[in-house]
């Protein structure tokens, strides 16, 4: 019984070392603290966690990936906008554009980006859209449906709360895992600052990005915050660290930059870092089993002694069984 015990002891500890499993307990936090959230390691094409990535949500100006991507893949970022009155009407965040102004799509896009500027999205909305808003919303939806976001429905360039302007999790990963193969949208979303000129009156515009994770996690870089009183706290979040790439999407997030900054912290541990732990672990496990195994043996020898002496004990006492037979033959 003693050698099954140890015996069973040293498997356990060893395929415990091998094959436990990763602590969840960061991610399921995150999860109790927003609407849906999906956390993806790009580099094996695995999930990591989920939470309701399915759930029909607003997604805040998270819709100005859409946005920017369409004025990128136009071919025109580098055609001058002049600035409308419509291109200004709308709610901040704002560049605050004035009329007659002169900018370049490229900059509009840049502001859209980085400092989450509504007037920007409005400008590239209706410049692309050759002066009709909805022209340029019917190509969003065009491109999503193309995309597969199947839940998805624009409404506004920006993200402002409408009915009807709705996403979800799953679609919005989708998306930002098209955009991230464009080289000049991954050059953009990791900028944290931006400066240019209007060409007509060189009124300089300086932008900051608001994406308070990118600028104090050096392995961030990018993507998108969303915010309104609808759709709450949203964030699409990229963070690369050697053969990592991990893709964070959350929607309505209480401690959103907390929960974000564990989630990504959780998320990037090398697979060096983890080999490093796990060489560690099982260095002691062996150490521990080395013990485990001389015990077991010392057992095994014991036993094997103690099997041969009551071997030796009972061919004694079969030898005096016939000795004391033999005498009583003699004796008649």
């Amino acid at each position: 019984m003693k050698i099954f015990t140890l015996t069973f002891l040293l498997f356990f500890t060893f395929s415990t070392t091998l094959f436990g499993k990763t602590n969840s307990s960061t991610y399921n936090i995150v999860g109790k603290d927003a609407d849906s959230v999906i956390i993806k390691d790009l580099s094996k094409n695995t999930m990591i966690y989920k939470k309701d990535e399915n759930k029909v949500l607003r997604p805040a100006s998270l819709t100005k990936i859409m946005t920017c991507m369409l004025a990128i893949e136009s071919g025109k970022m580098n055609k001058v906008v002049t600035i409308t009155k419509p291109m200004t009407q709308v709610e901040p965040t704002k560049l605050d554009l004035k009329v007659g102004d002169q900018v370049k799509l490229r900059d509009l896009v840049h502001a859209a980006l980085i400092k989450s500027a509504n007037d920007a999205a409005f400008a590239i909305a209706y410049y692309l859209g050759n002066n009709d808003k909805e022209k340029f919303i019917a190509m969003m939806n065009k491109k999503a449906k193309r995309l597969g976001m199947r839940k998805t429905n624009f409404v506004n360039p920006a993200g402002f709360d409408e009915s009807k302007h709705k996403s979800t999790a799953k679609d919005l990963m989708k998306l930002a895992e098209y955009a991230i193969k464009n080289k000049t949208f991954n050059s953009i979303v990791k900028l944290n600052h931006y400066s240019f000129n209007t060409l007509n009156t060189n009124k300089k515009f300086s932008v900051y990005t608001s994406n308070k994770l990118q600028r104090e996690n050096k392995y961030v870089v990018g993507l998108k915050t969303g915010y309104t009183s609808g759709a709450g706290a949203c964030l699409i979040a990229r963070a690369k660290k050697d053969k990592k790439d991990i893709l964070l999407v959350m929607l309505n997030a209480d401690n959103r930059w907390k929960n974000a900054k564990y989630a990504v912290a959780e998320a990037i541990k090398t697979t060096k870092e983890s080999g490093q732990k796990r060489k560690i672990a099982f260095n002691k496990s062996v150490k521990h089993n080395s013990k485990t195994k001389l015990a077991f043996n010392k057992i095994a020898k014991q036993n094997k002694n103690k099997i041969a002496s009551n071997k030796s004990n009972k061919n004694s006492k079969v030898k005096v069984a016939l000795n004391s037979n033999n005498d009583k033959k003699d004796k008649s």
